[in-house]
């Protein structure tokens, strides 16, 4: 062996890729490797991810689905074999669609909307050779657009969090993520980032129920999301999921009688 070869394999660890699946309810993902750090999203249960990085006590991922990196704790690492990280790449995800549903291993384990079944197959989801049995609804994407509106309602009244993804606290850009992910579509995770999927509507006649608005601040950045409802109306994630008016201007709040968000433009993904 040269001597330099020797100096640069002793001088430098070389990081082999790993991979892992979620096989919790919700695990959040934050910005920096701790638990004070801002959390940006959340991975679901059967959500897979590669593993960019590990620390002590955390490891940097990358969601497969939407491409988003942040930290999660290695306490709630699953590792996964690359082969069945390839293979869950080119499953068509099956996913739950009740609010909150029973899934059983070893244990029985709350989950919630959007969950992902892996390999699922005779009332079983499969995991590093685990099965999982479930009963509940699920689907692997709704055909009918006007479904997303129905998809929508079902998180009407949901709190507001940042970086959420569940009824149980969800941003206005998780919010449109998981609507369209239950039709079989995969968004990016921020709006800003949202905002390059689709084509922009240009002609009134053209706008359907269930495409997104998209929102400005005064810098021209996209600051929000939301869904077209019929009648002239948006249904977003504000304070709360909520439905509220909106016209050329934007967002008309009906219980502040104010607008909160100013519209960019509107953009048809399906």
């Amino acid at each position: 062996m040269q001597w330099w070869w020797w100096c640069f394999c002793n001088s430098y660890k070389v990081y082999v890729m790993k991979f892992g699946i979620s096989t919790l309810s919700i695990i959040p993902l934050r910005s920096e490797p701790n638990d004070r750090s801002e959390m940006t999203s959340q991975l679901l249960f059967g959500e897979h991810y590669k593993i960019l990085e590990i620390q002590k006590k955390w490891s940097k991922i990358q969601i497969a689905h939407d491409k988003y990196i942040g930290w999660i704790s290695n306490n709630q690492v699953l590792e996964i074999q690359e082969d069945e990280f390839e293979r869950l790449e080119k499953e068509i995800p099956t996913l739950t669609t009740d609010i909150l549903d029973i899934i059983e291993g070893d244990f029985h384990q709350p989950i919630v909307i959007g969950s992902v079944l892996p390999f699922f197959k005779s009332d079983h989801a499969l995991i590093n050779n685990n099965m999982y049995r479930f009963s509940g609804n699920k689907t692997q994407g709704y055909s009918q657009k006007n479904q997303i509106i129905n998809n929508a309602m079902i998180f009407l009244n949901a709190p507001y969090l940042w970086g959420g993804r569940t009824p149980f606290g969800i941003d206005c850009s998780g919010f449109t993520q998981l609507v369209y992910r239950l039709h079989g579509i995969n968004l990016p995770r921020d709006a800003y980032q949202q905002y390059e999927s689709g084509k922009i509507i240009t002609d009134i006649k053209e706008i359907e129920a269930g495409d997104l608005a998209f929102f400005e601040n005064k810098s021209g950045k996209i600051v929000h999301v939301g869904i077209i409802m019929d009648n002239n109306q948006i249904i977003h994630a504000s304070g709360k999921v909520r439905i509220d008016k909106l016209d050329e201007k934007g967002i008309f709040n009906f219980n502040k009688q104010k607008y909160t968000h100013k519209l960019r433009s509107i953009k048809k993904i399906i």
